[in-house]
């Protein structure tokens, strides 16, 4: 997955990025993601066929490892190609921990059962909403 860099290479986290002031993120990192300017490399991802506009927005390999143990079904929130923005970015915002994966996994299903171009529509316009309030960064 193509993004901007937004975090520092030698510093160490928790695998997520942590709310309020996380010492990975630089100075442009905030800005840029704030307003998901990171996210615009992904468009060779769809490009490439490798994503979507839409869909469940990717995990790292180290979350989704954690995740598929601690979080029952998440593995099948795969069966669809992932997406830059999704019905769980635009209904919940940034989710790391495991109960917020939970709620989460739910907007994901919700998504996948109830496909469809206009659900695909809404997520559009409200993925314009959040890209300029800035809702849910991290």
């Amino acid at each position: 997955m193509f993004k901007f860099r937004s975090m520092y290479i030698d510093v160490k986290g928790k695998g997520f990025t942590q709310e309020g002031e996380d010492p990975r993120i630089t100075k442009v990192g905030k800005f840029i993601r704030k307003f998901r300017i990171d996210e615009l490399p992904q468009f060779f991802n769809i490009l490439f066929g490798q994503m979507s506009f839409i869909g469940p927005r990717p995990e790292s390999l180290e979350l989704s490892r954690w995740y598929e143990n601690d979080v029952p079904f998440f593995s099948y929130r795969h069966v669809v190609r992932p997406g830059i923005s999704g019905w769980a970015q635009v209904e919940q915002g940034y989710a790391a921990e495991v109960d917020g994966m939970k709620v989460k996994l739910e907007y994901d299903f919700y998504y996948i059962k109830h496909f469809s171009f206009w659900l695909d529509t809404l997520i559009t316009f409200k993925t314009i909403k959040t890209i300029l309030t800035g809702f849910g960064a991290r």
